[in-house]
């Protein structure tokens, strides 16, 4: 029997041509344009193939004509695509982060409008990203001119590390959200690996058993000649080390302060370093990441996927996952994993012949920074800096360990299922240091029913849901008591003698669609 999720993948083809309820029909114009010019072929010879003529084609790929499902499906099967794949509105999510950009102060004197970022993302695509990988560059200069302007003012070493590798992530989240956090390579070599992993030592264990970190340790010794063994304990205050790799002595040490699922996970990431190794340098290669410091990191972004995979099998993750409707902390019992790494894993089911629920994912700090994103579902995530304030993923703070659940409301009427829950990190053990991290996953609205947390909620209503924002400077809703900055795309004058809830808001705003003004 077909699940909810596959039933409503079904009808993408109809939905992308037409409309749901509460969203424009995605603009998918420029895609079609790029996947023609990538095969070399002209809109005559295209449109030819469609069964349409040059000058119809030539409006669909500017978004001034509906596709129809029969068009649709002729470009799906020229191209060689699934429906999900084709459909995805991919210019909405480049569009949130140059419009996250030109929020900047750098921009406020410029008269940029969002229509201005929205003919430029639509009709140049490609220059649209050139301005966002400047904008990064950017970004990164100024974070490290800033820190070393600290460092030799308050003489604080390593003051600067934290902003170090912030373009070489950006790189390996780009990497990520363009394979769809999808690496097959990857999958067949946790198979390999897992096959080879289970016959150590004699074999033994059914296949569905979930592999115990002394069986990874044997594993190392006989494929690798890597002795593991448990590190000394940190003295209290002294920074913790999960896992440290000595190459030439072919020692693994690992924290006697980890819990099993993480002793299990550091191994099953060593273990990627070292069999996948090539797979992890033709990814990186065929990504085009060049820079050494990006390479160092993706290689252990692609490490910690191999771990993922061949600690929870594909098949195995995601047919628990439709049989107990995506009940993490039961998927967690069966494949003795943390919370995070069952999040993170389920985001990665996009294979095109077995789909899991298209899924978003992030990971903040106590004081809004995140460290991971990642959005299948079209929820755009900021690139820099916080989201909204009114996302659950921080309201987790407030009740830690509970998970909870949120259908929320974008200015554009699109509505999301979310659910959110603090993760405890740091070892165990009298001394070690302990901080809270919160996890957000998510789903567009119409898949919420495939995942147990909905229960109980009003889906069919989604007027009545929570109303939120991306981030404040790119954010419409002008009444939000939580708004901390102005949008960059209106103006506003600010009346000394009138106070809301925020400094920005008021009854009466004089709020005006016009570049910004100078007053701040």
């Amino acid at each position: 029997m077909a699940t909810g999720a596959q039933k409503t993948a079904g009808k993408t083809a109809g939905k992308a041509a037409g409309k749901s309820p509460g969203k424009a029909a995605p603009k998918i114009g420029a895609k079609i344009r790029r996947l023609r010019r990538e095969r070399g072929l002209t809109q005559a010879q295209l449109a030819e193939r469609l069964g349409v003529s040059a000058s119809y084609l030539n409006l669909i790929e500017h978004n001034r004509r509906k596709l129809t499902t029969d068009l649709l499906l002729g470009i799906a099967e020229e191209f060689g695509l699934d429906f999900a794949s084709l459909a995805e509105d991919d210019e909405s999510r480049l569009y949130s982060d140059v419009l996250d950009a030109c929020g900047d102060r750098l921009f406020e004197e410029m008269e940029l409008t969002t229509t201005d970022v929205r003919e430029l993302v639509s009709a140049s695509p490609q220059a649209a990203r050139a301005l966002l990988t400047l904008y990064d560059a950017y970004h990164k200069t100024l974070n490290d001119a800033r820190s070393l302007a600290a460092q030799m003012t308050d003489g604080e070493e390593g003051a600067g590390f934290p902003f170090a590798d912030l373009a070489p992530a950006d790189l390996i989240s780009d990497m990520i959200q363009e394979n769809q956090n999808h690496f097959p390579e990857l999958e067949h070599e946790a198979d390999r690996v897992r096959r080879e992993v289970k016959m150590t030592g004699g074999g033994g264990g059914h296949s569905g058993a979930a592999l115990s970190w002394e069986r990874m340790a044997d594993y190392l010794l006989e494929a690798h000649g890597v002795r593991t063994a448990f590190a000394a304990p940190e003295t209290p205050g002294e920074a913790s080390v999960a896992r440290r790799f000595e190459r030439q002595a072919r020692l693994l040490q690992v924290s006697p302060r980890l819990d099993g699922q993480a002793r299990a996970f550091q191994l099953a990431h060593q273990i990627g370093q070292l069999s996948a190794a090539p797979v992890l340098e033709m990814l990186l290669s065929e990504n085009r990441i060049k820079d050494e410091q990006a390479r160092a990191l993706g290689r252990v972004a692609l490490a910690n996927y191999f771990a993922a995979a061949l600690l929870m099998p594909y098949e195995d993750i995601l047919q628990a996952a439709r049989a107990q409707r995506y009940d993490i902390e039961l998927l967690q019992h069966q494949f003795n994993a943390s919370f995070e790494q069952v999040c993170h894993r389920l985001t990665s089911l996009n294979r095109p012949d077995a789909r899991g629920v298209p899924l978003h994912m992030l990971r903040v700090d106590t004081a809004g920074n995140i460290s991971k994103r990642f959005t299948l579902s079209g929820l755009p995530i900021p690139r820099h800096g916080g989201a909204c304030a009114r996302w659950n993923v921080y309201a987790a703070f407030l009740n830690p360990g509970v998970i909870q659940a949120q259908v929320s409301r974008l200015p554009d009427g699109q509505a999301y299922f979310c659910i959110a829950r603090t993760v405890r990190k740091g070892g165990l053990g009298h001394g070690a240091p302990v901080f809270h991290q919160a996890i957000g996953l998510g789903c567009d609205v119409r898949y919420a029913r495939e995942m147990v947390y909905s229960d109980g909620l009003d889906l069919d209503r989604p007027e009545r849901s929570g109303e939120i924002g991306v981030a404040c400077r790119i954010c419409e809703r002008m009444d939000c008591p939580q708004r901390a900055f102005p949008p960059v795309h209106l103006r506003y004058t600010v009346d000394e003698n009138l106070r809301g809830a925020s400094p920005y808001t008021a009854p009466g705003w004089p709020w005006h669609h016009e570049r910004p003004g100078p007053t701040r």
